[in-house]
């Protein structure tokens, strides 16, 4: 009888789909300009922005992760993050290497991790929870600057979406709580893991053209992925828009939602749940609505993420035994903690202040410049090794302080 009922739902999901996507291909067949269109908007974003910030990011991470730096990490930085996350010190590294390049690469380390088994499934599950974050190019270039043209707003949303993540993950310490982790003596597993990581000795351990070989084919097939899924629902959202039906479904909880809401805000938070980028767009061209409410609904969406990078980051989580679900429930959780201390902080700090703007003549991923592309690139690489060698000479100061309170 049980798996009847499975089987009946699974039937039901498979039908959905499939109709689904037929309307898909009727639209597609329909609206062939809007299609197109949709498409070259996807990637123009993908091209222009994705690939010079994010490719430089998988790459060295690869790298890192198979040369046993993030062991090196983990050892020292045990007891900060435990405390913290109930996680090892190895979590420091998808972590800060998320906040610095943003989506979806926190939740392509862990599931890279998870998948090598350097941490194990409960861990993941928190460290994921908190680790899948967007990165200040987005936060302050595109939405503050680029869509807001108010460069004030930006440390905000960068605030309210940080604290955010961290509430999440505070929270997700006390997931499976009664399961924890023992550290080894740290005196000890700072000099192994050193020595490890500069001589290239670790348990999976592969010879340097090896690693090199296996990271770039790991990161080109991961940045096509993405570059996909952002055209994929690129164009969808396009078809959705040009055949009526959002307006329609968008009227529908117009009606329903208790509480009033300006249409121009609800049409943005429904454009970010499936793509973040064209909902912080919507809202911040959007007339008549209080910036305190674009401020909300925009960290909202940051927090959430969309669909489209639920995709890319489900696509790498799907290779592991991570609960999927739960980290959409986590995505959810982000974002409403997110506008919940963007209206906060605003009210304390902003609410009386000037915002100036300016106007912005293009988005930085909508004309291609490669004087533009190649200053994202070096910055993505610069950015990247800044944070590397911080957290390097931080885990050192954290050993030698470690191994001085063991001598005393």
């Amino acid at each position: 009888m049980k798996a009847t009922k499975n089987s009946e739902k699974i039937s039901l999901s498979n039908t959905i789909f499939i109709i689904f996507i037929l309307w898909i291909l009727y639209n597609l067949i329909l609206f062939p300009k809007t299609s197109i269109n949709g498409a070259v908007k996807g990637l123009n974003l993908w091209f222009n922005v994705l690939i010079p910030s994010l490719f430089p990011f998988f790459i060295i991470s690869e790298i890192l992760v198979s040369l046993g730096f993030v062991d090196f990490m983990g050892d020292i930085l045990g007891p900060i993050m435990k405390p913290l996350f109930n996680v090892s010190g190895k979590g420091a590294f998808p972590f800060t290497m998320s906040i610095t390049s943003g989506y979806p690469v926190g939740t392509k380390i862990v599931s890279n991790m998870r998948k090598k088994q350097i941490i194990s499934k409960i861990e993941s599950q928190r460290l994921i929870s908190f680790s899948s974050t967007s990165g200040p190019l987005f936060m302050i270039g595109a939405v503050s600057i680029g869509m807001l043209n108010s460069p004030q707003v930006g440390p905000l949303i960068v605030a309210s979406h940080y604290l955010g993540a961290i509430t999440v993950g505070l929270i997700f310490r006390f997931y499976k709580h009664n399961i924890s982790f023992k550290y080894k003596d740290q005196k000890h597993n700072v000099f192994i893991s050193a020595k490890n990581f500069l001589l290239f000795k670790n348990k999976n351990s592969k010879n340097l053209g090896t690693i090199l070989s296996n990271s770039t084919k790991e990161s080109i097939n991961s940045i096509l992925l993405i570059g996909g899924f952002v055209i994929f629902y690129s164009v969808l959202t396009e078809i959705l828009y040009e055949s009526k039906l959002f307006y329609l479904i968008l009227k529908i909880f117009h009606e329903i939602i208790p509480f009033n809401i300006s249409t121009n805000l609800l049409r943005g938070i429904a454009s970010g749940i499936i793509e973040i980028t064209v909902g912080c767009k919507t809202i911040a061209e959007s007339n008549g609505i209080p910036l305190i409410q674009k401020l909300t609904s925009i960290s909202f969406l940051i927090g959430w993420s969309g669909l489209s990078i639920h995709s890319q980051a489900l696509n790498f989580i799907s290779s592991t035994d991570i609960n999927q679900k739960l980290y959409i429930f986590a995505k959810f959780l982000h974002g409403i903690f997110s506008g919940l201390f963007c209206y906060i902080i605003y009210n304390l700090k902003y609410k009386d202040m000037a915002i100036t703007s300016f106007s912005v003549e293009n988005y930085p991923w909508e004309v291609f410049s490669p004087a533009n592309w190649t200053k994202i690139l070096f910055s993505s690489i610069q950015l990247e090794l800044i944070v590397i060698i911080s957290l390097t000479i931080f885990s050192i100061i954290s050993a030698i302080i470690g191994c001085h309170k063991n001598t005393i």
